[in-house]
């Protein structure tokens, strides 16, 4: 037996990204959010509304950069989800963030957290909060590269979004491969 639900946004995983963009000032903004993923293999989509203060730095500066939010840095990832730019200039720096200028993009890379997107605007539209991005570069701090020169998500400890018991879990035990352990199936 299942029990419906009816409409609701829920998957799991959500991802939790933090989304960083410069204003004019190159003062850097970011906020929290929880839908997007990846819209082809060199796009993200997020869903973010116009209200944003980071939507508007990226609408201007047509740059931003996408960071896995991380165990270690909870608190501060949820506070910049909770917290507006519009009402505290200084929600970047009170979260206790730091930012790099990327090389690739006009948009900071926040240097606590090990795993970034580093995007151009592709579109935005204010009547849905579509937001596409071109993914010119993915980088990862050393502290979170294995063995094999890779991303290494028990290093890196991200954390995704409960949207049913508004809470946020982490990621990070293997259960199996992709793309192999179905082969045995295929056997038969």
């Amino acid at each position: 037996m299942r029990k419906n639900f009816g409409s609701k946004p829920w998957t799991y995983p959500q991802p939790v990204f933090i989304v960083a963009a410069y204003d004019e000032n190159e003062k850097p903004c970011a906020m929290n959010a929880a839908w997007g993923g990846i819209h082809y293999d060199d796009q993200i989509a997020l869903c973010l509304g116009s209200e944003h203060k980071t939507v508007d730095n990226i609408l201007k500066s047509k740059a931003f950069t996408v960071s896995m939010a991380t165990v270690e840095h909870l608190v501060a990832c949820d506070y910049v989800g909770v917290e507006s730019g519009n009402k505290e200039p200084d929600k970047f720096s009170k979260a206790g963030f730091h930012a790099t200028k990327s090389e690739f993009v006009n948009a900071p890379i926040i240097n606590e957290l090990p795993m970034t997107i580093e995007c151009r605007l592709v579109s935005y539209d204010p009547k849905s909060c579509h937001l596409v991005g071109e993914i010119v570069n993915v980088s990862a701090d050393e502290s979170i590269i294995d063995n094999n020169g890779k991303i290494d998500p028990q290093k890196l400890r991200p954390i995704t979004f409960d949207p049913v018991n508004n809470a946020y879990l982490a990621v990070g035990e293997k259960v199996g491969n992709a793309f192999r352990d179905g082969l045995a199936l295929k056997k038969n």
